[in-house]
């Protein structure tokens, strides 16, 4: 049975990065689409650029596509916009699947879900980088992808981009929790992943918020799009599947 996946990638990525995975999804037949969210396209302006808007762009793109029965696949970053599009067009939707990403509440915002000493940092580099914000190669290597050796790690450095500052500060208006949605939901847990620290986990901080879900966890980092695409996708299936 062939199913319909929509990957929503990441601060720093666009769905370039998520095209290793939608390859091993599309291995044994499912349709897999990697939309780029407003923000990280070439020439979007990254001063301007709102959570709504990245929020707006992928409910448009599932839209225009006219998808339905949609397993909706968010990494990070990505879990904000899937709350908001989940928010927007649930009809449209057949599970949530949340990789490593945040889970918000209504009124809440990413950088309410991250420790004190990014929001500092992320702060500093976006007064300095017209509201964008870009990660230190130290901390890339280190914490988001510790799987990797070291020419992987600054060839996949070498391909982010500068992200919207504004997706991390804007607080996301949802007009019922994410637990109270009607469709199914997923957790999907890397367990080397440092990028949270582990006093501060993704799982279960974050997924216990989605209410009833399904918790697949593999072994790897944050950016096992990179290290690992071939063992995420199939995460992603054992997620995905009814």
């Amino acid at each position: 049975m062939s199913d319909t996946y929509v990957l929503i990638h990441g601060a720093w990525h666009t769905g370039a990065e998520m095209e290793a995975v939608a390859a091993g999804l599309r291995e044994p037949g499912h349709h897999v689409h990697c939309p780029t969210l407003a923000g990280n396209r070439p020439g979007d302006d990254r001063s301007r650029t709102s959570l709504v808007d990245a929020i707006d762009s992928a409910v448009r793109f599932i839209e225009e596509h006219d998808l339905v029965d949609v397993r909706l696949v968010g990494h990070s970053y990505g879990g904000m916009v899937i709350s908001g599009v989940a928010d927007r067009i649930a009809q449209r939707l057949r599970r949530l699947v949340y990789v490593n990403a945040f889970v918000p509440l209504d009124g809440e915002s990413l950088n309410d879900m991250v420790p004190p000493h990014y929001v500092a940092m992320f702060d500093a580099v976006a007064a300095a980088n017209g509201n964008a914000v870009s990660l230190p190669f130290e901390i890339w290597r280190e914490a988001f992808i510790n799987d990797a050796d070291l020419p992987l790690a600054q060839a996949s450095y070498e391909r982010l981009n500068p992200h919207p500052y504004r997706t991390f500060t804007d607080k996301i208006r949802l007009r019922e929790p994410l637990a109270a949605l009607q469709i199914g939901k997923s957790y999907l847990n890397c367990l080397q992943d440092t990028a949270m620290p582990h006093g501060l986990p993704w799982h279960p901080r974050l997924s216990e918020r989605l209410g009833l879900f399904r918790l697949v966890e593999c072994p790897g980092s944050h950016e096992m799009f990179f290290s690992n695409p071939k063992r995420l996708a199939q995460a992603i299936l054992e997620a995905g599947r009814d």
